[in-house]
C-alpha cells in the first residue's frame, strides 16, 4: 500500500512563497505520474500541476509562471514550489501518485494566503 504524506503548508502573505513536499512510502520511480490538486471551500477539486515519469510537466493556467512541480526519485518525494502567492491560491492541496490503473492520494495540507 502506497502512503503519501504532504508537508509545507501554512499561512503566508500575498506575494510570498511556500514549498510543498509529498513524501512517498516507497520508490516513486515506478509511478507513471505525480501531481497536485487543490480544493478551496465550496469548490471542486482542481488540477494544479502534474509531472510524468519522463519529466514533462503540465500546469493549470492560473498557476503557470508561479508554481513549479518537481520530483526527486532519490528522496521518493515530489515538490510544489509556489511563488507570488495570491489569496485565490488558498485551498487544501493534495498530492497524488499514479501507478496505473490506481491513483493514490495524500491527506492534504492547508495553504492560506492573506491579502
Amino acid at each position: 500500500q502506497v502512503q503519501l504524506v504532504e508537508s509545507g503548508g501554512g499561512l503566508v502573505q500575498a506575494g510570498g512563497s511556500l514549498r510543498l513536499s509529498c513524501a512517498a512510502s516507497g520508490s516513486i520511480s515506478s509511478f507513471n505520474a505525480m501531481g497536485w490538486y487543490r480544493q478551496a471551500p465550496g469548490k471542486q477539486r482542481e488540477l494544479v500541476a502534474t509531472v510524468i515519469s519522463g519529466g514533462s510537466t503540465n500546469y493549470a493556467d492560473s498557476v503557470k509562471g508561479r508554481f513549479t512541480i518537481s520530483r526527486d526519485n532519490a528522496k521518493n518525494t515530489q515538490y510544489l514550489q509556489m511563488n507570488s502567492l495570491k489569496p485565490e491560491d488558498t485551498a487544501v492541496y493534495y498530492c497524488h501518485a499514479d501507478r496505473l490503473p490506481r491513483r493514490y492520494w495524500g491527506q492534504g495540507t492547508q495553504v492560506t494566503v492573506s491579502s
